[in-house]
């Protein structure tokens, strides 16, 4: 997990609460709405995002947090980086367009920490917008925007719910 993927699963608000409550001792749906005032409904959709990423398991004896992670998130933050930046973006950015999509993970998610900053932080994007954003950076190169939304929400730099994006990770 890589720590823009851990605080995008942490962005939002709800989901920090049902973390939190988990971390408390509340290992039930009803027990975690009660410790975060939280509606069941809005905690089952918490789960399902924090489980999906990695970050909590529901099992026989409740929910879990795998707080592990946390040591490796840090431990991943403070390791030198392969390459620096001004290298990759130069290599894969050019002229405000992306070239192509790097190959190697930590090169790709260099690439979309820097196409992320597109997107203003605490703004709420309809997908048309978003698309249109992300058109504009794939324009002449071999990279589509489909590919590059997709790639934004599974590194956790974006969000989405009800048709609505917004920046969830990232530098600012």
């Amino acid at each position: 997990m890589t720590p823009e993927h851990l605080v995008g699963l942490l962005a939002e608000p709800e989901r920090l609460r049902v973390v939190a409550a988990v971390v408390l001792g509340a290992r039930s749906p009803a027990e975690i709405a009660a410790a975060a005032d939280l509606d069941v409904r809005v905690v089952l959709k918490a789960l399902r995002r924090l489980e999906s990423g990695g970050l909590v398991a529901s099992g026989p004896s409740g929910v879990v947090l795998h707080a592990e992670l946390f040591k490796e998130v840090a431990s991943a933050a403070t390791a030198a980086p392969p390459e620096h930046e001004d290298q990759v973006l130069r290599a894969f950015v050019r002229g405000g367009r992306l070239v192509r999509f790097p190959s190697a993970g930590s090169k790709r998610l260099t690439v979309l920490e820097h196409v992320a900053q597109t997107f203003e932080p605490g703004r709420r994007y309809p997908e048309s917008e978003v698309n249109a954003a992300l058109r504009a950076w794939c324009e002449g190169g071999e990279a589509d925007h489909i590919s590059l939304r997709r790639y934004l929400i599974d590194a956790g730099l974006l969000s989405r719910d009800a048709g609505l994006y917004w920046r969830s990770g990232g530098p600012v």
